[in-house]
């Protein structure tokens, strides 16, 4: 939603300090410096890219649509996810979680908690990681190598969508210097025409330019760094599983480990001590 209102605002604010100056809008309506632009963009977009780039590009951007940052509530369902699985384990012995892991859509315990569910790498990553302790005898410290490896994995991976489309917002200015080049070319063909005729020509050549800058600084670099701050939302949603599962199987107890993951959520979405408590009360 907020990325549509601020297309909006960077639309009214360009155009309108342009009307205030009394510009005249059809000179700024030049579908061929589209055409020429956007389909060079989409062009070399396509070039640079492989195929499963560009298809979780689209997804990313399509997501940035309808996104919601994690909430609180996002974050104490996770704790409580994360608490249950620890107490269960504690008192039936790690093997008792076998069965939730395997079939993750049909366990009870996950499905107490529909929002964490939903997130396919949290879940993956919470079951790969207990999958790895049941199955191996790994220490403390190289499965906080092999978790942060994943998390690194993972993060690079959320990343390449926001390099690629932020490498179409450094391209647009150059195109849009090759769209006005294009407009100048056409204009030399048109020396023998009146000066209005050429003024026009000229105006029309150097919208190129405009909205090369335009799209590159107002909206396609606005977007990669929005696709950014997705990833980084992401990797540190993940980090609090990761912290929690450390510590509870480096010894700590459940409520020990959930307080590690606790600390380490943003301070926008962390709930209190006294909160998590009265959640783990409750939940009981």
């Amino acid at each position: 939603m907020f990325v549509i209102i601020g297309a909006i605002v960077v639309l009214a604010g360009v155009i309108g300090g342009y009307l205030m100056e009394k510009g005249n809008l059809s000179v700024l309506f030049q579908p061929a410096e589209l055409v020429i632009i956007y389909g060079a963009a989409i062009g070399g977009f396509l070039i640079a890219n492989p195929p499963k780039l560009i298809s979780m590009t689209i997804s990313q951007i399509i997501k940035l649509l309808s996104h919601k940052t994690y909430s609180k509530e996002d974050y104490q369902e996770l704790l409580l996810l994360l608490n249950g699985l620890f107490y269960k384990i504690r008192q039936q012995g790690l093997i008792s979680v076998e069965s939730d892991v395997d079939d993750v859509k049909n366990s009870p315990l996950f499905n107490n908690y529909p929002k964490v569910l939903k997130n396919h790498h949290a879940i993956t990553f919470i079951c790969d990681t207990l999958r790895t302790i049941m199955t191996t005898t790994l220490e403390a410290h190289e499965l906080d190598t092999l978790m942060e490896s994943e998390l690194e994995a993972h993060h690079e991976e959320m990343m390449a969508p926001s390099k690629s489309v932020n490498t179409v917002a450094d391209s647009l200015p150059g195109l849009g210097i090759v769209a006005a080049v294009l407009g100048v070319v056409l204009t030399m063909g048109k020396m023998g025409e009146p000066p209005e005729v050429l003024g026009h020509s000229i105006g029309a050549a150097l919208v190129g330019t405009f909205l090369g800058v335009l799209s590159c600084y107002g909206f396609v670099g606005p977007i990669s760094k929005n696709m950014e701050h997705l990833a980084e939302e992401q990797l540190r949603y993940l980090t609090v599983v990761k912290v929690g599962l450390l510590s509870f199987i480096g010894g700590a107890a459940p409520k020990v480990a959930i307080e590690f993951s606790r600390r380490v959520i943003p301070d926008s979405a962390r709930p209190s001590f006294a909160e998590v408590e009265e959640l783990l009360r409750t939940k009981k």
